[in-house]
């Protein structure tokens, strides 16, 4: 459910209510009885809550959201735009039940809606986000954050670090570590053969050494380093030109060096459907795009497509990485 103060409960109610979603999984929401109540009036929509107390197999019926309720939290400790203590102690216990349930296998993936970082860590839970927390859990050392939509996907070497910063942590290892996540998930859950645009850091891929030498010292050898291994990735190319050529189908993803050269010609073309995937755990978790838009919350206006769309994304790598191959139009049966 993520925040209950943000726009996490009304935007899974908008979600799950879209008849294009439900017939892909069988969704099962954890969070607040309340939040998500509310949340529902929110929307408007005829939707009904109904309690879970275990998870085996949802029989779903259309109208039901279905919830493991593992919060009681009071009014004040959810009012709309306000983040509590109790609130983002919630939110880590959402997370955490959600990473064990997947990694029992008791269900396929986990789409997350968004926390407030602040209040998580108000409440004694250290961590950044969502990304490092799943890491510690699942004992995962490599995680690579993906950004993807139907037309473009990006991983990023570097996230979300000072600009002046990302030259020193641009290495060879790491260039070569985010190429070998990124091939080794798009493999598994997206198509066999990935081809992998990797990008310079300099503009015009460092001039030869006029701009800078990373393209040279760094970003070529990992790709040399990648393709000795087998994996199809092409690089370094210039930022400025390449995503022209990504979009005409080109390449299955592409690999940048830092947040910003990823992230803006990705959210120009899918600002509200865009998908956070982390790549590298050894389970599946999508994520909505953005925030807790407090400034939206209670309002109705908050959109729920980015969380459609990774509920969509979650259910069709589920449906990939057990065999079973792409489900661009039905699922059934992948719950999660």
């Amino acid at each position: 459910m993520g925040d209950p103060s943000g726009i996490g409960p009304e935007i899974i109610a908008a979600a799950l209510a879209d008849p294009s979603v439900t017939p892909l999984c069988r969704p099962l929401i954890l969070g607040d009885r309340a939040a998500l109540e509310r949340g529902v009036a929110v929307t408007g929509l005829p939707l009904s809550v109904e309690t879970v107390l275990d998870t085996g197999p949802l029989k779903t019926q259309p109208g039901v959201l279905y919830l493991r309720e593992l919060s009681r939290l009071s009014p004040s400790d959810m009012e709309y735009g306000r983040p509590s203590p109790a609130g983002g102690d919630a939110c880590y216990r959402y997370i955490c039940e959600a990473a064990r349930l997947c990694l029992s296998g008791e269900v396929k993936a986990m789409a997350t809606a968004p926390i407030n970082k602040e209040s998580m860590n108000s409440a004694g839970h250290a961590f950044p986000g969502h990304t490092e927390l799943l890491a510690q859990l699942t004992g995962t050392d490599q995680v690579v954050m993906m950004l993807a939509g139907e037309r473009l996907r990006v991983t990023l070497v570097t996230i979300h670090e000072a600009l002046s910063s990302v030259p020193a942590l641009v290495t060879f290892q790491r260039v070569l570590d985010t190429i070998r996540i990124t091939d080794q998930a798009l493999s598994r859950f997206f198509c066999p053969t990935p081809r992998l645009a990797v990008l310079a850091l300099n503009p015009h891929c460092g001039e030869g050494g006029l701009f800078g030498s990373e393209e040279r010292e760094i970003i070529a050898p990992a790709v040399a380093a990648a393709r000795a291994c087998g994996i199809n990735a092409v690089g370094p190319l210039s930022a400025d030109t390449l995503f022209h050529f990504a979009l005409q189908g080109g390449y299955d993803a592409v690999v940048c060096m830092y947040h910003d050269q990823g992230l803006i010609p990705l959210k120009l073309l899918h600002f509200d459907d865009g998908v956070n995937v982390t790549l590298g755990l050894p389970i599946i978790r999508t994520s909505v795009d953005h925030g807790t838009a407090y400034d939206l919350v209670g309002t109705g206006k908050a959109s729920a497509e980015s969380l459609k769309a990774a509920l969509v994304m979650a259910a069709r790598m589920a449906a990939m990485g057990s065999g079973r191959g792409a489900a661009p139009t039905g699922a059934a049966g992948v719950d999660a």
